[in-house]
């Protein structure tokens, strides 16, 4: 968009009359080279607080369809990247977040576990290890104070204050693993998601495709990474309401990940009366 024709628009900004006011917004966002940094210094400049609420608006909207055609491209191939979505979620609120930032937090971490692991530990041993470098030395743990924070939800928060909620930590945990090349999924167990360590074996011959191999163990992660025994597992299976108890054995695919990660955001901001965010949450939960 030229600039004569921005400013025209942007002084139309301030006219009381809905009407007009609907005709100027849908000319703006029809424009797709609308850059928000524009906007943004127009905002900054402008003392008119009726102009500064439309332009709020303007670049929420923006940002909204920015971020559902990103995760609209990401969720289309046949395999997806479970970093590049929990990404994706978080640069929705923190548009000036930057990837290589978050990138070389995780490889702080990944890197401090690999150093401590060898061929010659068992996957219980190497997973003691994870479990040290995550919860002891990083000190991550559940937002017990704040669990309906929609904040739990976001990478760059997550690590930040070392708080999540039990969806994003599993995340956490896995983009971790999978640094590692430690074969574990995540099982989408009732109230609580659950990470199953596979046959290393099977999940190498496998190449990827290893939702239904055989689980060694399990693993809390909103509780420190706890073991857990598969008698554990099948007593609460019998406890639970759910009589298909292959939900409990078969991992979640990167893109249904993504879903519960967004179904727990809206959850939040539900909890929270945030309905804009709800309605854009729900909107991009549907293009999975």
């Amino acid at each position: 968009m030229d600039s004569e024709k921005l400013q025209a628009l942007i002084t139309l900004l301030d006219d009381p009359d809905q009407a007009v006011y609907e005709m100027v917004e849908k000319e703006l966002l029809r424009e797709d080279d609308l850059r928000i940094e524009e906007l943004e210094h127009i905002w900054e400049t402008s003392l008119d607080e009726l102009i500064q609420t439309r332009i709020e608006n303007l670049i929420h909207q923006i940002q909204f369809r920015e971020t559902s055609s990103k995760i609209h491209d990401w969720a289309n191939p046949k395999e997806v990247d479970l970093f590049e979505g929990f990404f994706l979620i978080s640069q929705y609120q923190y548009p000036e977040l930057k990837k290589k930032n978050i990138l070389n937090q995780l490889k702080k971490i990944s890197n401090d576990v690999w150093l401590e692991i060898n061929n010659r530990l068992t996957s219980i041993e190497k997973i003691t290890v994870l479990n040290h470098v995550l919860y002891d030395v990083n000190k991550f743990s559940i937002n017990l104070s704040n669990l309906q924070s929609p904040q739990n939800c976001y990478l760059n928060q997550l690590l930040d204050t070392k708080k999540g909620n039990p969806i994003s930590l599993a995340i956490l945990y896995i983009l971790i693993a999978r640094d590692l090349e430690l074969p574990i999924r995540l099982i989408n167990f009732p109230k609580n998601p659950l990470l199953a360590y596979i046959d290393p074996e099977i999940a190498k011959k496998a190449h990827g495709d290893d939702y239904n191999s055989p689980v060694l163990f399990y693993i809390n992660p909103a509780n420190r990474g706890a073991i857990i025994g598969r008698k554990e597992i099948e007593f609460f299976v019998k406890k639970s309401e759910s009589s298909d108890s292959g939900l409990f054995e078969t991992a979640c695919e990167d893109k249904k990940i993504i879903k519960l990660l967004i179904e727990s955001l809206i959850q939040s901001y539900e909890s929270l009366g945030h309905q804009d965010k709800v309605r854009d949450l729900t909107a991009i939960v549907q293009l999975l």
